[in-house]
């Protein structure tokens, strides 16, 4: 299965289009991205992270596989191509109020 819920695959479209905007609304204001251990909160870090390691770098992300989708929390696999890294990635989204509230990046099983 590789079809995302609808907020998360805007994410993926926003992070696509290197659409730094359209990506930060699918997060709540206190959003927090956690790639590899590293946190980054609030709007301002996650620009911070994205201008070097997301958008910034001018990444593509092609979902591979839809590991679980349940009670607001989406895992799914994918590959990451970028100037900054390039590879497999595990990435764990929880959702509450229709906003991300936590997008989550680490090593697939």
């Amino acid at each position: 299965m590789t079809h995302l819920p609808a907020l998360i695959e805007e994410m993926r479209l926003a992070i696509n289009a290197q659409d730094f905007d359209r990506f930060i609304a699918t997060f709540a204001p206190n959003g927090e991205v956690n790639d590899w251990n590293r946190s980054f909160k609030g709007p301002a870090h996650i620009r911070e992270w994205s201008d070097t390691e997301l958008i910034g770098a001018k990444g593509t992300l092609t979902v591979s596989k839809v590991v679980s989708d349940a009670g607001g929390v989406t895992v799914f696999d994918a590959d990451w191509a970028s100037s900054y890294y390039t590879g497999p990635g595990r990435f764990t989204v929880t959702v509450r109020g229709g906003r991300i509230v936590e997008m989550r990046i680490s090593e697939p099983d």
